[in-house]
């Protein structure tokens, strides 16, 4: 869990250094399909089904808790700041309710380890992983001064859960949490590409906090992906 938190640590000092901009326009540039998810909840618990159940190291097991709680966290910020700025932009409408399928097809792999669920009883902005716990406040924090700060910390959330997501696909071999885990990584391919037009149609390029750039343009640069 320590290269987690260790990401997450940095992302809080990146997300307070982000220079503000602009505040109001539409969705111009963006009308593409952000749900980010690249199968279905439906078909890919389905798929999950055909798969064996293998053992679980304790790697993978705090990956699973860690990953349930992240992916809670992008959907969680992206609520508040569709509060605040949905008059403005869908977009962190629609990248919610993609979590919401992310953060589900987690839950499905700690049901089928009969793993305990850290978030089961949580509403929301709350965590029982204290890191994500403050980082949740900073970043709807940050995203609350204005419509373009919320914009990069989308931008920003999703960069880090590429980061985690990559690195937790070399610690992990079983076939269901592979597949899990490529998908929420299509996911954020999108999302990224979705915040990165939306900044882009506020006049903002934005700027890779993490992500080598090449591997950024790598991405932003290809259509959104099915």
């Amino acid at each position: 869990m320590k290269k987690y938190r260790k990401t997450w640590a940095a992302a809080c000092i990146v997300t307070f250094s982000l220079v503000g901009c602009g505040g109001g326009g539409s969705d111009a540039g963006t009308g593409v399909n952000t749900t980010g998810m690249a199968t279905s909840s439906a078909a890919l618990i389905s798929t999950l089904v055909t798969l064996p159940i293998e053992s679980l190291s304790e790697t993978e097991q705090n990956s699973l808790v860690f990953m349930r709680e992240e992916e809670k966290l992008a959907h969680d910020v992206y609520i508040q700041m569709d509060g605040l700025w949905r008059g403005y932009t869908k977009v962190f409408g629609n990248i919610a309710n993609s979590e919401a399928s992310h953060t589900e097809s987690v839950r499905q792999l700690l049901v089928r380890y009969t793993l305990p669920d850290p978030a089961a009883t949580l509403g929301a902005g709350v965590f029982l992983n204290t890191t994500l716990q403050n980082l949740y406040t900073q970043l709807v924090a940050t995203g609350s001064v204005s419509l373009v700060e919320g914009l990069k910390v989308g931008a920003t959330i999703e960069e880090v859960d590429m980061i985690d997501l990559n690195k937790a696909l070399t610690e992990v071999d079983n076939q269901d949490i592979t597949l899990v885990y490529q998908n929420l990584l299509k996911g954020s391919r999108n999302h990224l590409r979705a915040f990165v037009n939306a900044l882009a149609a506020q006049g903002v390029v934005y700027v890779p906090q993490y992500m080598a750039l090449a591997d950024y343009l790598a991405i932003v640069n290809a259509p959104m992906e099915r």
